[in-house]
């Protein structure tokens, strides 16, 4: 099995699946809604990799969004990353960003985003204490699968093994869901995988956890997700082998999500 990790795929998730996980976080979590209720107006915030990729997201006082545009009289503020690992190194807690802002984007990027960031690592690795407290842990889970359902289509598409097994499906809907509250969906066409808005369109194939502890137990590797499908805590139906080599591919982004 292929074990190594590739720097550039690490960035991109890091990049468009964790920190790309902040308008969720802005959903769930009531500490971020309090970051963001002091914003006098939105902040446009680009954050670019050289030689990799960018992302932009758009901070407001009722939440975070992807931009699909420049809102009208926004602050504006870029973080600069050198290459993907000085990316890969700086949310790993090994070094620091290069800001480009003025007064009001610096003030931004040190009262909220940089708080905001924080929160965010307190979601998807809390402390035993934290998980105490049953709201959390189900905001924990919920991140915790926004996170890798973002990253599926990267590793698919990006990394040498989970193109090895996108290769190996046919085009099609998957969705991933939990109970019937919570759902996720990926689109495979010409053997690449990306995140689409769930629709009432059926699926082709449906990989469904029983509730947010089994999901969260089974992404965090406390849970095996095979012995999870045999006592029915993981329900699978639709067209299997999408099913399967989705979950292989979900156990490749297990190791670039571990790092």
């Amino acid at each position: 099995m292929l074990t190594e990790i590739d720097d550039r795929v690490l960035a991109a998730v890091n990049l468009h699946a964790v920190l790309g996980a902040l308008p969720r976080l802005a959903d769930v979590a009531s500490e971020a809604s309090g970051l963001l209720a002091g914003l006098p107006r939105p902040v446009l915030l680009t954050v670019r990799v050289v030689g990799g990729d960018t992302l932009r997201l758009v901070f407001a006082r009722d939440g975070v969004r992807h931009a699909d545009g420049e809102p009208a009289g926004a602050t504006t503020a870029t973080l600069v990353f050198r290459s993907p690992g000085h990316l890969n190194a700086v949310l790993d807690g090994r070094g620091s960003p290069l800001p480009f802002a003025g007064p009001a984007g610096l003030r931004f990027l040190t009262r909220v985003f940089t708080p905001l960031s924080d929160l965010l690592g307190r979601y998807l690795r809390p402390s035993a204490a934290d998980l105490d407290g049953p709201a959390f842990a189900d905001a924990h889970r919920t991140m915790l699968l926004e996170v890798a359902v973002g990253a599926i289509a990267i590793v698919a598409n990006r990394d040498r093994s989970g193109r090895f097994s996108a290769d190996q499906m046919t085009d099609g809907d998957l969705d991933i869901a939990v109970g019937d509250a919570l759902r996720h969906r990926l689109r495979v066409r010409d053997h690449r995988l990306s995140r689409i808005p769930v629709t009432d369109a059926a699926p082709r194939a449906v990989f469904r956890f029983a509730d947010l502890q089994t999901a969260g137990d089974v992404l965090a590797g406390r849970e095996s997700a095979l012995a999870c499908v045999g006592d029915g805590r993981i329900a699978i139906r639709g067209y299997i082998p999408l099913v399967d080599n989705t979950s292989r591919i979900l156990d490749r982004v297990g190791h670039y999500l571990g790092k």
